[in-house]
Formats: C-alpha cells, structure tokens, sequence
C-alpha cells in the first residue's frame, strides 16, 4: 500500500509503529550528520529524519531529493528532540527506513507556502501548485463543509434539491448572459443562466413547495473582488408565503452556520433597516455596521453663508470621527481628500472640521463660517473635544455614495472593527423600480417578478417610482451574502409590471410567455432568495476575495490564464454553427 497513515494523523500514542507515508516534500534540510524532510499532504506535515551514521546511503539518497518531489517512506514512529508546537504532528517524527521516489519535480515557479512569494498571475498560472498551498485547501475544506451543512439544513426543513437547465432563453434583463450557439438550430442561441429564477417559480407552479439548489450560475459582467464571471449560489423558492416566512427560514440557515463555524450565536431576530434609512445613514444599501461613523445632513444649517460650493449644492452631509482629530495629521486629511476623488468615488472635494482637545474649532472653510456655524455643525453629530467631521454637498445620491465610501476606507485605515466581528441584517422596503435618465424608462431594481408590497399597488398607475418593492437582502459586513423577494403571481400584476418596463405585450410575451401561460393554471403566492455561496464562505474564511474560495477561478479580466480560455475555435467548428467571426465590426 501507498500509505498507512496520513501526514497529519500520527501522534505520542504512535511511538514505535511502523507507518508508511506518501506525499510532497515541502523543505529538505540538510544538518551534516542529520537529514530532516518535511512531507506534506492535504492532512498535514510530518517530519521525515534521516542519519548518516546508521544509513548514509539511503541518507545521502535523501539529500538530493528537492521540493514537491512526491516519495513514500516506510519507517517507525519516535519523539521528536527539538518539538514543533505550531503544527498538529510537531511531537513525532519517522525514523526512516525504506525511501522510494514516486515522482520527480521541476523546481515550482513559487514557493509552495502559505507567505508565498509568488505573483497572483503566475499564482493563477499554475493554480494547481497554488491549491497545494494549506491556506487555499482549507478554504476549499471549508466550502465542502458548508454546502453539507447547507444541505443538511434543508433537508431538515423539507426542501427538494432539483437540477434547473444550463441552456435556456437569453432575457433582456440584468446583466449580459454568456451564449452558445446552436449546431442544430443554427442561427439561434442559448444562453447560460444568471439565475434559475423562471424555472424554480414554474417548480412553484408545479407544486414543489420548498425547492433549492446549490447552483452554478454566469453573468457576463465587470469583475471585482466579490465576483467573478461563474459563480455558485444557494437557490431557494417557497409556495404559500410571506415575506416574514421566508426571512426566519434562511435567516436559521445563516445563525446555524454561523453558529457551527465560528461559534457564534446570535441571539433574537436579526437587525431589519428599511432601504432608504440604509442609504441615508450609511450612503449604501448593504451598509456594514461593525462600526457606527453615521452620515448626518447639515444642508439646513450650512447654506446661506455665501459658500459657493454649498449653496449650488442639493445635499449636503458627513460623517464624524470620534477621538482622532489630534493624531489625524494634515497628511491624513491629504490623502483622504486624494482618495474621495478618485474617478470611481467621484468627489470634487473634501471639507474638514476639527473639534479640537482646547475646545476651538477650525475648518477648511474658516473664511466663510465661524465659531458659532461650526459649534451648529458639531451639535448635529453631538461631536466633542478631539473629533473630526468631513463633509460633501452635490446631488445627494451621489453625496451619500461617497459618504458611504469615505466611512469605509477610514473605518479600514483606522481599524474600527476586528477581523472576526460580525454585523448581519435585513435591508427591506426596496424602490421597486429605478428610473434611468439616458434611456428615460424604469428598470427592475432586483428583477421584473418582484412583487410590489400590497399597500403599493394603486401607486403603480399614479406614482411608480414611490413603489416598494416586497424584497429583502441579506447583508453581513458590508457584503450582500443574499436577496430575494416575494413574487408576482398574479398574471394582470405581472403584464402591468412588464409594461411599466417597457415591453410591448408582444414583447413580454415573446420573452416570457412560458411564464405568464404556466399563471394561468393556479399560481401559488410564492417568494424566495438566492445567496452568494462564494461570497458566503469568503466571508466565513476571513477571506477579501472569492478568488480564495473557488478551486478554479478566472483573472480580473474573466480570462483563465491556467488553460489559456476563451479562446479561439476552429473553421471547422465555426463552419458546423454556421457563424463567421468579424472582428473588425
């Protein structure tokens, strides 16, 4: 056999065993008398010992071998002399006796270890070094971990897990949808879905009462951190629900998980905040509450001063800082204001007012407001001695989006939070619809099923944009983990919707009349959510990207640079789609 035992299982109660192991080698050190091998497995390290005076050939045989070599040993279990506390097998090591070499390795372009010294490029190269890494096979230990319990979970509650399709029907909202083309039907397209989301209420329909799966889904998008081009979620929908149904179901998957992974438990309901007090408060709709710095309107008491900049202002706002203004040095305020105006926050500008520990006051804009304008200003943040606000007027939404960026970065650069705390919560009462000024018509905030709440509806004639929509996301630092609403399932609601979108009935039909056709045979009430499984154990890893959490993720530029995709296909293949590529166009 190949092994008996694992790097990471042998201890003290293993002494004088004989074990074979097989694995890696992460170091060889060479001490003269003494050969020492780290080998590695995903389980652990064990300390592998060779001595010259009682076997040099098999020890000098050991010296060559270099790093990732993969060799098996057979040998017998001693007490380490010189212990390792920090790793689990740090007590032992194995006296070996017999050393085949299973495997040779080039040198690896990177050091295979946690503190690597490679490139994220050639990390992503060369992927399946990168994965040897423990921090990375942890990561993805723990995501296997969470999708049992997950499963787990919603067994428990009575959900079916069913498989939806991979090739549908392209749909003109959301983002872009990834398409194939069709051999058979050539000239027509599938397209990869961004969500089941027509497909679990067509379950709904069908009488699946509690549905889910831990689905892969793509969109066609911008990447950052949190995303990436395919990316899993927990796809969840419930027959004969309301809002309140839904959120204390998933609400116990997340205070299980929670409670099973980091021994944390949350006690009572969890924090709900209307959208719009999110927006006013925290200047985002998934604010991250681990810290308070909350956004404060001055535009009553700053106007009238002759400041130019605040009077051709609708909004004006900032947030306060408490207990820094001696130890925030003009340098700090520099690079503040630089930050704020970089092109993706989008500020002109940056005002300071500094409470100071004598009492005074002092701000960027002394020339246009005094002692007593600025003791004004203080009182609406109950600012005191040593506090610092800053402040930005324009359009208010924008104004409260750099707000709700500027608390972050300084919340990040003055560490107000630890990197295991925790604030979950509801954002409920979203906008059920945005309008957008380019192409003068409404769009769905989430998605053109929502259902608006039911004290909303007569406003969708009179008032469409005060129409709130019956949805809720799941936030948890800062971070959407989750959203998801309760349907329409009423087919006159459904055909108003998708005129105020801007659907011809041709249109809507033609896109969706699977759908509207599936209503006519007794639609259940029915709601649901979706949460960003990636983005889920990110967070449960302490992680700042999702990279970190996915075996085989794409670059910022959605490229896999590992097996060098996209890529091109041959004539032959584009010739059996019937497709030309013209990119010159």
């Amino acid at each position: 056999m190949y092994r008996t035992h694992t790097c990471g299982e042998l201890r003290i109660g293993n002494i004088g065993q004989e074990v074979v192991l097989s694995g890696w080698v992460q170091k060889n050190r060479d001490l003269g008398a003494m050969t020492f091998i780290d080998l590695r497995d995903r389980y652990g390290i064990t300390q592998l010992a060779f001595n010259i005076e009682t076997n040099k050939e098999l020890t000098e045989k050991a010296r060559k071998i270099g790093r990732e070599y993969v060799i098996q040993i057979k040998g017998f279990v001693v007490e380490r002399y010189s212990k390792n506390s920090k790793i689990p097998t740090g007590d032992v090591e194995i006296d070996v006796k017999e050393l085949t070499i299973l495997n040779k390795s080039e040198v690896p372009p990177f050091t295979i270890e946690d503190n690597t010294d490679g490139g994220e490029e050639i990390l992503m190269k060369y992927r399946y070094l990168d994965l040897r890494r423990n921090f990375l096979q942890q990561a993805l230990m723990l995501r296997y971990k969470m999708a049992i319990e997950v499963r787990n979970y919603m067994d428990k509650e009575g959900f079916i897990d069913i498989e939806t399709p991979f090739l549908i029907k392209s749909t003109p909202e959301g983002a872009r949808d990834y398409v194939v083309p069709s051999r058979v039907h050539q000239g027509s397209f599938y397209a990869l879905p961004q969500s089941p989301q027509t497909f679990k209420q067509l379950l709904m329909i069908a009488g699946f009462d509690r549905y889910y799966q831990i689905v892969k889904c793509f969109r066609d998008e911008d990447l950052r951190a949190d995303r990436q081009p395919e990316f899993t979620q927990i796809d969840c929908e419930m027959s004969f629900v309301e809002q309140e149904d839904v959120i204390k179901t998933f609400e116990g998957l997340t205070k299980h998980l929670f409670k099973v992974f980091k021994n944390i438990e949350f006690k009572g309901d969890i924090k709900k905040m209307p959208y719009s007090e999110a927006i006013e408060k925290y200047g985002s709709d998934k604010p991250d509450l681990r810290f308070g710095v909350e956004i404060n309107e001055l535009t009553q008491f700053a106007k009238g001063k002759d400041f130019k900049v605040f009077e051709e202002s609708e909004y004006i706002g900032g947030i306060c800082l408490k207990n820094i203004s001696d130890t925030f040095t003009r340098k700090s305020i520099d690079n503040i204001t630089e930050f704020v105006k970089k092109p993706q926050i989008g500020a002109t500008g940056l005002v300071w007012v500094r409470y100071n520990s004598d009492g005074t006051l002092k701000s960027s804009i002394d020339k246009f407001y005094n002692t007593d304008d600025l003791k004004k200003w203080a009182g609406v943040f109950n600012a005191q001695p040593n506090d610092i606000i800053f402040i930005v007027s324009g359009q208010k939404n924008k104004s409260l989006k750099i707000l709700g960026e500027l608390r972050l970065e300084l919340a990040r650069q003055l560490k107000l939070y630890k990197e295991n705390d925790f604030a979950p919560l509801w954002v409920v009462d979203f906008p059920l619809l945005e309008w957008d000024d380019e192409t003068k018509r409404f769009y769905a905030m989430h998605h053109p099923f929502t259902s608006p709440k039911n004290e909303d509806i007569e406003l969708l004639e009179t008032n469409p944009a005060k129409v709130r929509a019956n949805a809720y996301d799941f936030v948890v630092n800062g971070v959407e983990l989750g959203g998801g609403s309760i349907r329409i399932h009423d087919s006159d609601l459904q055909q108003k919707m998708f005129k105020l979108l801007g659907f011809t009935e041709e249109q809507a039909n033609e896109q969706f009349g699977f759908l509207m056709n599936a209503f006519k045979y007794g639609a259940p009430p029915h709601g649901g959510i979706a949460f960003g499984f990636d983005r889920m154990v990110a967070i449960f890893n302490n992680s700042e990207s999702i990279k970190d959490v996915i075996a085989f993720p794409k670059n910022n530029s959605a490229k896999d640079v590992m097996i060098e995709s996209p890529s091109n296909i041959s004539d032959e293949q584009l010739q059996e789609l019937g497709l030309k590529v013209n990119l010159n166009q």
